[in-house]
């Protein structure tokens, strides 16, 4: 371990593929950064991505910020670390981006010692897992059972800084991870030369998201960090925007329920004794940050496949109509079920308002309606032929349906497209979301070394 008076970290963006402006990533590497480390990946685009193992951000902008960073780190002779590679993280994901980075290397003429972590969890492992009472629900979600993880296209646990250390330990250039710990993409490096764990994880939670935790906030422009003995600063590299002790401090918060322990693989960030400053007009420093180790888990999440979904959006005017929605949605359904009695149970209906609920659904605390509604209706079946006629049956019932008062009868939509039924594809739903127990940290992520030429 070598302690170093200060570290300095380069976050270039929210998440890999976002881009940044050159200006700020040029700012930000006048700092002399001794680590570039980006997030590229997050549940919040929804279940789809980690189910069909797809990305969720497009190759073009991925290689675009990759050619960057890779030309960047190399030119440093810093490490590059990437964590939660394509989006979700699995093997297709970590397989997909290790072929952009491997693309990038060679046309940029650059040669590396690139560490492979994958995050993938075997289904039977898990399920042995299961049978020694070593998972637990995480949040109101039900126990989980055997059925989940055969259902399940793909399984991930999310990394902690342990696998990144030991692809630091093997003098990796590059380290690209699958699944990870926001935080212990940033927190490993600072840990690994010797810096207190729970400041290297709370700055970790600030970068993670990038110039989001600053003012205006971004998640496509560059934030730095400075880690010391005892505290840590965070400035944004574009000087257009500033970090303040309200946006750190807000940002802390961030995806958290408890705003004094914030729980990750191995223990709980500790925030009791934190402070927060404004030590200058666009940097803010934070001390008193810990870390309570114990007994060590790590977050499994896994998609399963329900269906197809089509859909088809429309929006409506018509005062009278708004004003029997309700009613016209009632019937609609009615008609519907009775078109379809012998595929009972092999479709859902759903209806989505825009302009009353159609961003919280039955949470939204003050429903109302304007002089116009956006309407989404929704067919998720067990076939696309199935969710097809469904929605086509349930749009035209809408578009003619009589009620009270209707004065027009071209139809009750209005559609902004033709043609007006869109083909999602496959549905999924997130089927795990569960703490595993581990013996070691990186007991299920094995750290592989690949020697890139130009």
């Amino acid at each position: 371990m070598i302690y170093m008076k200060q570290l300095t970290l380069l976050s270039p963006t929210a998440i890999l593929g976002y881009g940044f402006p050159d200006s700020s990533f040029e700012r930000g590497l006048s700092f002399g950064p001794d680590v570039i480390a980006v997030d590229a990946g997050s549940t919040d685009p929804g279940p789809y991505y980690l189910g069909a193992g797809k990305p969720f951000v497009a190759q073009g902008a991925v290689k675009r910020d990759l050619t960057y960073l890779l030309r960047a780190a190399r030119t440093m002779r810093i490490p590059l670390v990437i964590g939660s590679a394509g989006g979700s993280g699995a093997r297709p994901h970590l397989e997909w981006c290790c072929d952009i980075i491997i693309e990038v290397a060679k046309e940029e003429g650059i040669s590396f010692r690139m560490a492979v972590i994958p995050a993938d969890v075997p289904q039977p492992y898990l399920r042995e897992a299961l049978w020694d009472e070593r998972i637990k629900p995480l949040g109101p979600v039900p126990e989980l059972t055997e059925a989940d993880i055969s259902d399940s296209t793909y399984l991930v646990a999310q990394m902690g800084i342990e696998p990144f250390i030991k692809a630091l330990d093997g003098g990796a250039d590059v380290i690209l991870a699958g699944r990870s710990y926001d935080p212990a993409v940033f927190a490993a490096f600072p840990v690994w030369k010797g810096f207190k764990e729970g400041l290297a994880l709370h700055l970790g939670k600030i970068l993670e998201c990038a110039a989001i935790a600053a003012l205006p906030g971004s998640g496509s422009d560059c934030m730095v960090g400075f880690l010391e003995e005892d505290r840590f600063m965070v400035e944004p590299a574009n000087r257009e925007r500033r970090a303040t002790v309200a946006s750190v401090a807000a940002h802390t918060l961030y995806e958290k329920s408890n705003p004094y322990l914030l729980p990750g693989p191995g223990g709980d960030l500790d925030l009791y004794q934190t402070e927060f400053t404004q030590v200058a007009e666009h940097r803010v420093a934070v001390k008193g940050s810990s870390f309570r180790p114990k007994p060590y888990t790590v977050k499994v999440e896994g998609a399963k496949k329900v269906g197809y979904r089509v859909i088809t959006i429309a929006g409506a005017r018509d005062p009278r109509f708004i004003e029997h929605l309700d009613e016209i949605i009632a019937g609609v359904e009615e008609r519907t079920v009775g078109n379809f009695q012998w595929e009972k149970g092999k479709y859902k209906l759903m209806f989505h308002i825009y302009g009353r609920n159609g961003v919280m659904g039955d949470q939204e605390p003050h429903p109302s309606m304007g002089n116009e509604v956006g309407i989404v209706i929704e067919a998720l079946a067990e076939t696309e032929e199935l969710a097809e006629a469904v929605l086509g049956f349930a749009r035209s019932t809408m578009l003619h349906f009589g009620f009270p008062g209707r004065l027009a009868t071209a139809g009750n939509l209005a559609f902004p497209y033709s043609p007006s039924d869109f083909k999602v594809g496959e549905a999924y739903i997130f089927s795990i979301h569960h703490l595993l127990s581990l013996e070691r940290p990186d007991e299920i992520f094995p750290v592989t070394f690949e020697e890139v030429r130009s």
